[in-house]
């Protein structure tokens, strides 16, 4: 049985749907107009390592004909924001708080002090858990990435439990992989349920098995006879390294990147200045100085061919998203589903390279052949036996218009395209929504328009107050009044956000100050010139840091100088 949420109250003051639908803005039907005690369906669906202009929809070549659709037919936000990386994201994302405060400061790694164990704590409930507990089923496929206790694969005997599993943390069923990155023709770490598994046939491919199993979920959810609503989270890998796509979708894009990263970059950015994404007056940010001009590329072959199967891992990932929407509409349940789209974290620069090695790098594939780890110009990405990565100048492309990339504060690393499409509820087709938002926002929205109580008390541990706020008044018209500031911390990359301005630094660099609602792009560093909005931002942030446990970095440093291991344990 699910474990039951005490009594709590919603941002409106109002206790479940109840309190919702009486306040329900015009553009969203109460649920006066559905049956009683029906709620809609919800299914989050996560990229994972793609950045800000990769979709069709925000100014991409690459071909997303359904993700494309949802946006035609629902809203899309302009100014949606992630926390900068892989763990940090989905913890916030799956409890509604800031990472540090679900345990998980940086990343999987246990450094001995609370908001650096690496593993959900049990101060906070997960998505599911909420969901679960008022009466929605749950279902995972994808990436969990946020524990350590890998022991099964790597005989780690401390690190055996489960107990942070998606099963334990609220999902009834689950498929998918413990660990963050990996071959997409041989996960380490695939599970079903709750027990390790291999993969099942021998064309296996890692996107299409998420897409597919939470068709299968979806499908036996309706054929079961089970009219409770469900709770869906479908997190991809794609398009995270390795390269990894089948010929026939890399053959696809034969011809599209021989002009270059300059050539793409300028046309995306042209394509989202006729959509409204961005003012006609914004700046391109310069190419990233460690890129060259296209013309001076020494390996212009085996560049464009990484480009090529990057889109193809997110066409294909569009794919398998277009077979979930169809599950959907041929249930019958297509119109009352919210569906929502984003990425974990902007485009990745990281670079692999020879000598990589770890739990996630197969050092042979499935059939004995060993695996080519690096990005080689002598061996082109895309099959099985290759690990490689599509470099610095395809991310800078990927983030386009923006500065920086995965990791950092800047808008290149924390910028999201984020799409929501729910036809019952949502009247507005093709709009976007400008007002910033942020990945703690989803856990009071869902519960908002689902009827559910965030707990102040869950399995007899008391649970931190969420930090977001429901996304509903942005869905109405595009405004929500804030109780502060938004800010971000990731392995010493900071900033903080309040109203126009963003406070933001690099690791061991000076903080810069940027008017978002003029330079969206951070060409223009005023801190100079307004040294007392620096001080008042700086103070906002470490406020914030202090009380949302946020340690100097390196933090496993800072706790191994001053003993707070010691104090944690």
């Amino acid at each position: 049985m699910k474990q039951q949420l005490s009594q709590g109250y919603n941002m409106y003051g109002m206790a479940g749907w109840a309190g919702f639908s009486l306040l329900m803005p015009l553009g969203l039907l109460s649920c006066s107009s559905a049956p009683e005690n029906t709620h809609p369906n919800i299914i989050l669906i996560m990229a994972d390592d793609m950045g800000f202009a990769d979709l069709g929809c925000y100014g991409s070549e690459i071909h997303t004909p359904n993700l494309d659709r949802l946006a035609e037919n629902g809203i899309r936000f302009s100014r949606f924001y992630n926390g900068a990386r892989c763990c940090p994201t989905r913890a916030s994302l799956l409890t509604g708080l800031y990472a540090h405060q679900a345990g998980i400061g940086s990343m999987t790694d246990d450094w001995g002090h609370e908001s650096y164990r690496g593993d959900l704590n049990n101060r906070c409930v997960t998505l599911a858990e909420a969901l679960g507990s008022s009466g929605y089923a749950t279902y995972m496929a994808g990436k969990w990435h946020v524990t350590g206790h890998l022991g099964y694969w790597s005989g780690n005997e401390e690190k055996m439990s489960k107990h942070n599993w998606p099963l334990q943390r609220g999902f009834d069923r689950f498929f998918g992989t413990i660990i963050g990155a990996g071959s997409y023709y041989d996960p380490v770490t695939l599970v079903r349920d709750n027990e390790p598994v291999d993969p099942d046939k021998d064309e296996f491919y890692y996107t299409d098995a998420i897409n597919d199993h939470m068709v299968e979920f979806i499908n036996e959810h309706i054929q079961s006879g089970n009219d409770a609503p469900f709770f869906a989270y479908v997190a991809h890998v794609a398009p995270h390294w390795p390269l990894h796509a089948l010929p026939e979708d890399i053959e696809r894009y034969d011809g599209v990147y021989d002009k270059g990263w300059d050539e793409i970059r300028r046309k995306r950015f042209e394509r989202m200045k006729q959509m409204g994404l961005v003012n006609e007056d914004i700046e391109l940010t310069p190419r990233d100085p460690r890129v060259p001009r296209w013309e001076d590329e020494e390996n212009k072959e085996w560049r464009i061919r990484a480009m090529e199967v990057y889109a193809a891992q997110i066409e294909r990932m569009d794919r398998g998203i277009g077979r979930i929407i169809g599950a959907l509409e041929k249930n019958g349940i297509l119109d009352n589903t919210l569906i929502v789209f984003l990425a974990d974290n902007g485009g990745c620069a990281e670079v692999v390279k020879e000598g990589w090695t770890g739990m996630f790098i197969s050092q042979e594939t499935r059939d004995g052949r060993p695996v080519h780890v690096g990005d080689d110009p002598e061996c082109m990405p895309g099959p099985e036996e290759t690990y490689q990565s599509y470099g610095i100048g395809w991310a800078n492309v990927s983030n386009t218009p923006f500065r920086l990339y995965k990791h950092f504060s800047h808008e290149g690393g924390i910028s999201s395209p984020m799409i929501m499409h729910w036809p019952d509820g949502i009247e507005s087709k093709g709009e976007w929504r400008r007002h910033p938002s942020h990945i703690i926002d989803l856990m009071p929205t869902f519960l908002d328009v689902a009827g559910a109580e965030y707990p102040e008390r869950f399995n007899g541990q008391e649970i931190l107050p969420l930090e977001g706020q429901s996304l509903i008044p942005v869905i109405k018209q595009d405004r929500v009044e804030r109780d502060g500031p938004l800010f971000w911390e990731h392995e010493g990359n900071r900033a903080v956000l309040s109203g126009k301005w963003k406070l933001v630094q690099r690791h061991n660099r000076d903080w810069e100050l940027f008017d978002m609602l003029t330079d969206r792009t951070e060409t223009t560093d005023l801190s100079d010139e307004m040294p007392e909005k620096v001080a008042e931002l700086k103070a906002m942030y470490e406020e914030w840091a202090e009380r949302a446990g946020v340690l100097p970095w390196p933090a496993y440093k800072y706790i191994r100088d001053n003993k707070l291991d010691e104090d944690a344990r």
